[in-house]
């Protein structure tokens, strides 16, 4: 349950965010005539994002258990796609965000009521078919015959909104480079038991072989009915019996991603040091060597660059 609810949580406060940027911006620009079809994109957009989940949800009981098995694994593998090139982008743009938005809907201002409509409807969008197919996926491999994946579910997207209307209203700041970094990180490890589950359904699509090979098996010690193994099938998508394959697929997935996730800051800052450090020796190198290297029209390039400064 709690997975479903950082999925919930982390997804809903993404698509609360980017509503609240596009209405305060209006608000605080005086075009308060311009939030009807602001407001008529983001309903679009969560109606088809309800109706695509509704589709995969009842759509797939007509088929057969085959054929149900294939379709889950397929879109399980995909929803954890599209969840980790979230996670990733979302790290990378969060600071600018907010002035990626504001640009977009300077330009859907001046375009007229469509162009808003469809601004609101892309922002949301995305969003919103994201979380339905990352749901649907995480409520099959948490939980098939259950509701208590869909409450947490439920349950994260109503803590969202409260969040972001707090945050509209300004009487709740928090530091969401960290809030998204933690929660980021904790989607990858729900992300790998997902797609360990995927992999679980094309085995038994026959798909891909190795179904009776188990990697382990402690189900006499973590009974799956147990409430620390409801726990750790809720939070991890734990199996107790899982396939080699599974095991392969989910180390394979969740250590480099988790370690790229939280690395790449800390990277690029020293890689960025590092380059400064040697551009200024290759600048000391110069400068000691005849006050600066010379263009072929006899311009100095620390002229060159004073110039460019001024400018």
């Amino acid at each position: 349950m709690f997975g479903n609810y950082l999925i919930g949580l982390r997804e809903g406060l993404e698509a609360g965010l980017v509503v609240c940027i596009l209405v305060a911006y209006l608000v605080k620009t005086g075009r308060r005539d311009a939030l009807r079809p602001v407001w008529t994109g983001i309903a679009i957009a969560c109606t088809i994002s309800l109706a695509f989940g509704a589709a995969l949800e009842f759509g797939s009981q007509e088929l057969t258990f085959e054929a149900q098995e294939m379709l889950g694994g397929s879109l399980s593998i995909i929803a954890v796609g599209l969840v980790t090139w979230m996670v990733f982008w979302m790290r990378r743009t969060a600071r600018h965000l907010k002035k990626e938005l504001h640009g977009k809907l300077d330009s859907a201002l001046a375009m007229g009521t469509g162009a808003l409509v469809a601004t609101a409807f892309l922002a949301v969008g995305r969003e919103g078919l994201e979380t339905a197919l990352f749901v649907w996926a995480s409520v099959r491999a948490s939980g098939e015959g259950s509701s208590s994946p869909l409450i947490g579910v439920l349950l994260g997207i109503a803590t969202a909104v409260v969040l972001s209307w707090l945050f509209y209203r300004g009487a709740l700041k928090i530091n969401l480079s960290k809030f998204f970094t933690w929660t980021g990180g904790m989607l990858v490890v729900v992300a790998a038991g997902v797609l360990a589950y995927g992999v679980h359904d094309l085995q038994e699509a026959r798909f891909l072989g190795g179904l009776g090979n188990k990697a382990f098996d402690v189900t006499s010690t973590i009974p799956p009915d147990s409430w620390y193994g409801t726990l750790l099938k809720g939070v991890f998508n734990f199996q107790a019996d899982p396939t080699v394959l599974q095991v392969t697929v989910w180390a394979l997935y969740l250590i480099p991603t988790l370690a790229l996730f939280l690395a790449p800051v800390g990277f690029r800052r020293s890689v960025r040091t590092t380059d400064q450090k040697a551009q200024k020796a290759t600048d000391e190198k110069a400068g000691s060597t005849g006050g600066g290297a010379r263009d072929d029209d006899g311009t100095g390039r620390d002229g060159e660059r004073l110039r460019d400064g001024t400018r």
